[in-house]
């Protein structure tokens, strides 16, 4: 059996934990790693201590914004980086391991974060049937690296 790399036990872990999400549209997880350890993790869902969606909401899910996004959701890579910061951890070069390449919104927060790499395991811009990811585009430009998942994961999870 081969060793198992740590991009497929960080990229394991975010499908799994995206299985946390209350989300009725779509469940996202985030491994946040610096020098092969974890230093947070996130999924999607609405703030602490207000409606879980699919409880509250069960057939439609929270009602939507002017955008047509979830009005209660924060997204998995956001609430990794809010958790790190809250309890006071550097997340300034670490990587970013998420089930879903992050929107423009994101992308902004991560570089503003100082987040030096992104692994992302299904593209947002596939998800959404717009042209392309223009968070990854973001990135990208600004000289964050960015890399779609490529490996094997053994327990994938209700993810995929």
């Amino acid at each position: 059996m081969a060793k198992r790399q740590f991009d497929d036990i960080f990229m394991e872990l975010a499908v799994n934990l995206a299985g946390k999400s209350h989300c009725i549209k779509q469940h996202v997880g985030a491994v946040l790693t610096k020098d092969t350890r974890i230093i947070s993790i996130g999924y999607n869902g609405p703030p602490s201590g207000t409606h879980n969606c699919d409880e509250e909401w069960p057939e439609t899910g929270c009602s939507r914004d002017s955008k047509g996004g979830c009005s209660l959701a924060i997204h998995a890579e956001q609430n990794a980086l809010l958790y790190a910061v809250k309890n006071n951890t550097s997340v300034e070069g670490a990587t970013l391991y998420v089930t879903l390449s992050p929107c423009l919104a994101c992308a902004r927060i991560i570089y503003t974060m100082g987040i030096k790499k992104v692994v992302y395991f299904k593209s947002y811009a596939e998800y959404k049937k717009i042209a392309h990811d223009e968070g990854v585009d973001f990135l990208m430009k600004f000289g964050v690296e960015v890399v779609k998942y490529q490996g094997i994961l053994e327990n994938q999870g209700a993810l995929i």
